[in-house]
């Protein structure tokens, strides 16, 4: 599901007798949070799935745990930096973790297409119980199921779910996010959406662009370990940063300044992006974060961040500058090299669809 809850997406309601629907509602942007606000909400509406974010956070025998599923439709299956196996153990391991989790058990499903290399499922299978072992969680049970040739989209899908225990006296919560916060940034952006477009589109320019694929529970371990002050934490998939930044100023009501000077983007990624007209900030991440933490500790925070192999370029990109004028929720702005600010709004459109 989204993160942030509220209307999202001004517009004309989904035509529940007509509509159908297109590849823009999985792209992680407005037209993602309609379905979820207008079908999925309404229908399965109660206190865990409210919050509305990428892991529940439930009550089990007076301690607390994180519940999460996600799937994976990426084309290709294999990319530089990763394929759709390990993909999908490191980024159900970061749903859990963004939550504040351990991460220990994960389920898998596979849906295969008739005609599927066998070879291709070995490397796959052999790819996620290496990502599994790495993060220190077991697969404990899975399924399967074969479609006929033509009706299997590329070969393969998988869906995932995984359980986490919450370290007692943590709770991350986007509501909490007031003014004089500030944003932090664990690396490079648009790495992993790059590195699928690129593979995608057979480019021989690109062998240098690889995926930020990774687990990040140890991160967030450290970030938890330096002391109070975080709020909440998000990884910037579907949509990639501009969304994630939206949502929480949406469900938090505030208005969030970024500065883009201070962003990480690894040349080759501006590259793939100014060819093709791309915004990075729009680009799918699978191994960076994103955190709120209070103002006052930002600096010890980033330090944290920094000693920890996967947060080594972290930054503060930006800052909670006050409460949303408008009620119904927040906006990010982006100051450029330039001096000026502009806006940065939800994901329009899906530049990049199947890219996890």
């Amino acid at each position: 599901m989204s993160a942030s809850s509220g209307r999202r997406h001004p517009g004309a309601p989904l035509d529940r007798e007509r509509g159908l629907i297109e590849m823009i509602h999985g792209s992680g942007g407005r037209a993602s949070a309609q379905l979820v606000d207008e079908i999925f909400l309404p229908a399965f509406d109660n206190e865990w799935l409210r919050p509305l974010g990428d892991q529940a956070r439930v009550s089990i025998e007076g301690g607390f745990w994180t519940m999460t599923t996600d799937s994976y439709v990426i084309t290709p299956y294999f990319f530089p930096g990763g394929d759709i196996g390990s993909l999908a153990v490191h980024g159900t391991v970061n749903d859990l973790a963004m939550g504040g989790a351990v991460p220990l058990y994960l389920t898998v499903a596979f849906i295969l297409e008739e005609g599927f290399p066998v070879k291709d499922l070995v490397a796959i299978a052999g790819s996620m119980a290496c990502a599994a072992k790495s993060a220190g969680v077991a697969l404990v049970a899975g399924d399967t199921k074969v479609v006929e040739k033509g009706k299997g989209g590329d070969g393969i899908y998988i869906n995932t779910s995984g359980i986490g225990r919450i370290p007692e006296g943590v709770r991350l919560d986007p509501s909490k996010i007031r003014p004089g916060d500030a944003i932090v940034l664990s690396g490079s952006i648009g790495d992993h959406g790059s590195a699928v477009l690129a593979a995608r589109e057979n480019w021989g320019l690109s062998t240098s662009l690889l995926s930020d694929s990774a687990s990040l529970h140890s991160l967030v371990a450290c970030m938890l370990e330096a002391g109070p002050g975080l709020v909440c934490l998000r990884d910037p998939t579907r949509g990639g940063v501009a969304t994630s930044l939206n949502e929480w100023a949406q469900s938090a009501r505030v208005d969030i300044l970024i500065d883009e000077e201070r962003i990480p983007v690894r040349e080759e990624v501006r590259g793939v992006c100014e060819l093709l007209g791309l915004d990075p900030l729009y680009l799918a991440n699978e191994g960076k974060l994103l955190g709120v933490c209070r103002g006052e500790h930002a600096n010890r925070l980033l330090a944290a961040m920094k000693s920890h192999p996967l947060g080594q370029d972290s930054v503060i990109a930006g800052y909670v500058t006050g409460e949303a004028e408008d009620r119904t929720g927040g906006r990010v702005r982006m100051t450029t090299p330039m001096g000026g600010t502009r806006m940065v709004d939800w994901l329009r459109g899906d530049p990049l669809p199947r890219i996890c």
